[in-house]
């Protein structure tokens, strides 16, 4: 099977989802995975390449410091959770990218942020610019003032619309799975892993599955959703197994591990038409 040569790629997106970057245990951030996470990052931007980080966790830090025992259900709780898990998720960040010489900067972004032509100009025109400067953007959702109609479906496919926005030719979402399955590995043994697809079929979307865990928001369905857009945009996208962080360097050394998604741009691309319609 032929494989994608990653490290000809310039523009990257990584996501990394709640339940790779937290304790299952306890939801607090688990700093040693999270530490090379960011070293391996850094390492990108050393080699010249433009990397842009989707990262949840803003909740689940913050349910965390407020000693909520349980996932809230709540708007406005999730919005408090978020208020005060974004900024210390993000000090974080800031304190461990510093130790390897970096500069990053937060950006959060709604629903109207792609809606409006000229919001997402400018969103385009920030991008553009942190990265000429060398800047990793760390991109989250504004959940502190999103509301129901006006929210994305979750960080999945925020780390689409992001690659869309910023020209980025590669997103890899850091999963808890090994990538795409003939069926849910947790409870079939026999489940194949799908190494490529070319395209997204209906029997994909059949098998795929919600989430699977007490702090993530997104499933199989929504990384099938992103890559559609991804691919669609002109990147292709990879899911691998976040539990492990050498995977990121196994994949991009061209061994066979996770699912890839290859691009197949579409002409006359806008963003606009994958707000509301689902494209799959």
């Amino acid at each position: 099977m032929s494989r994608i040569d990653f490290n000809n790629k310039k523009r990257i997106v990584f996501k990394v989802g709640s339940s790779t970057i937290t304790h299952e245990e306890t939801g607090g951030l688990d700093l040693v995975k999270l530490e090379k996470f960011i070293r391996i990052v850094s390492d990108f931007r050393n080699r010249g390449k433009d990397v842009m980080i989707v990262s949840s966790g803003a909740i689940a830090v913050g349910r965390r410091a407020l000693e909520l025992k349980e996932r809230p259900t709540e708007q406005a709780v999730k919005q408090a959770c978020a208020a005060v898990g974004q900024i210390r998720l993000m000090t974080v960040y800031q304190k461990i990218f510093s130790e390897y010489n970096q500069k990053t900067a937060q950006v959060l972004m709604t629903k109207v942020t792609i809606a409006d032509d000229t919001s997402r100009h400018n969103a385009q025109n920030t991008f553009r610019e942190l990265l000429n400067m060398g800047v990793i953007p760390i991109v989250n959702e504004n959940d502190t003032v999103a509301t129901d109609e006006f929210t994305l479906s979750d960080n999945d496919y925020l780390s689409a619309i992001v690659a869309a926005i910023s020209g980025a030719d590669l997103v890899v979402l850091l999963s808890d799975i090994d990538g795409l399955y003939s069926d849910d590995p947790r409870v079939n043994p026999d489940a194949v892993r799908i190494p490529k697809v070319d395209m997204i079929t209906d029997e994909m979307l059949e098998m795929a599955k919600g989430p699977q865990t007490d702090v993530g928001t997104g499933g199989m369905i929504s990384k099938l959703e992103a890559a559609g857009i991804a691919n669609d945009a002109g990147a292709d996208m990879l899911i691998i197994n976040g539990n492990d962080m050498d995977n990121i360097e196994r994949a991009f050394d061209g061994e066979d591990i996770g699912t890839l998604f290859t691009a197949h741009k579409t002409k006359h691309f806008h963003l606009k038409n994958y707000l509301d319609t689902p494209r799959l």
